[in-house]
């Protein structure tokens, strides 16, 4: 199993009360991940990233995406050598191109909490 998909089924499992879609879109290329709608009525995306080193790799598209979309757009990144995640708000795209993993702008450090903010965005 790809560390992506592993990563989407452990914030699957932790964020019963989100309603996931999972897109695999091979026509309109930079389209994150996953579809997400919570209890408060809100749909979001969340583009999933796994890396090795402090270094984030996106395509342009994705950059694109979020570039145009800057609302309600978030990448969840996880380095499995600290075991950590990060949730950053899809405005930081181009923050997290120069900086990686070390940007500043995460929202939580560790997945439950990533899950919980989502789960209560309003």
């Amino acid at each position: 199993m790809k560390p992506e998909t592993k990563l989407w089924h452990e914030l699957k499992r932790i964020t019963p009360e989100i309603s996931w879609t999972r897109l695999e879109n091979t026509s309109v290329l930079g389209t994150p991940d996953l579809l997400g709608y919570n209890n408060y009525s809100k749909f979001f995306t969340v583009e999933l990233k796994v890396t090795f080193g402090n270094k984030i790799r996106f395509s342009p598209h994705q950059i694109a995406f979020h570039v145009k979309h800057p609302h309600n757009t978030f990448i969840l990144a996880k380095k499995p050598s600290q075991g950590s995640c990060k949730l950053f708000p899809g405005t930081s795209i181009l923050a997290l191109v120069k900086d990686g993993f070390k940007s500043p702008d995460a929202c939580a450090l560790e997945l439950v909490a990533c899950g919980l903010y989502l789960q209560n965005l309003k």
